[in-house]
């Protein structure tokens, strides 16, 4: 028997989190709440959420700061968090990303469209779980089991996006990936992001794994390089 999907609700609107609620229980899903970001973190130690959806804007812990806590921790390094916010402007969304979030869903929310939207993100999950395997380019170990990149024996945490764009880059060293591909690959045709996404995300993976492992090819895109 199919084990059921974990998804964490967590804005400081209790309407909104029934709304929620009643409507991800009706396909299935185990769902937990918080109503704020400190308190969405210790409900995910026990319940080990598959998802996160979480408001930006709240008391005590804003939906950013909650996000880049729990990257921060390595039992949270697989799961997926989603923003669920009323705010359009760039620099938020590109705040959330740099954070580690997979997706934004605007506010007022449409029932379908939020059941899309997730069933599409959980669906990725589960091909990364039926494709785990280990890349090895020159002194880089990338190990899908553990989201972890070594450069030698040093181990590496990244975000999630920016662990699935540097498992794709390195897939094929020397090769160049276009823009348009790498969003397609890495983040899906259903989500939406903003034009400077990829470049947040190289810029991040370039701090903390060095400078000289992928190349930018102006105009077209990027390249791992040996």
């Amino acid at each position: 028997m199919e084990t059921a999907r974990k998804i964490l609700v967590v804005d400081d609107e209790s309407d909104i989190l029934d709304f929620i609620t009643y409507n991800l229980k009706k396909e299935g899903y185990l769902v937990a709440t918080a109503f704020n970001g400190a308190q969405a973190i210790e409900v995910s130690k026990t319940f080990k959420p598959d998802l996160i959806l979480l408001d930006v804007m709240m008391p005590v812990m804003d939906g950013i700061e909650t996000c880049a806590h729990l990257k921060s921790l390595p039992e949270f390094a697989k799961t997926f968090i989603v923003f669920l916010t009323a705010r359009a402007e760039e620099y938020s969304e590109i705040a959330g990303f740099q954070a580690g979030a997979d997706d934004y869903i605007a506010k007022p929310i449409k029932p379908k469209v939020l059941i899309t939207r997730l069933n599409a993100i959980l669906r990725r999950k589960e091909k990364e779980e039926t494709a785990s395997t280990k890349l090895i380019v020159g002194d880089i170990t990338i190990d899908r089991d553990s989201f972890l990149v070594y450069r030698g024996t040093e181990k590496i945490q990244l975000a999630r996006k920016e662990f699935e764009l540097l498992f794709l880059l390195a897939s094929k060293p020397g090769k160049v990936f276009t823009r348009d591909y790498i969003l397609e690959k890495v983040w899906g045709d259903e989500v939406l992001v903003v034009d400077r996404t990829i470049d947040v995300h190289i810029r991040k993976i370039r701090e903390k794994l060095g400078d000289d492992y992928i190349g930018t090819v102006k105009g077209v895109g990027y390249k791992f390089e040996i």
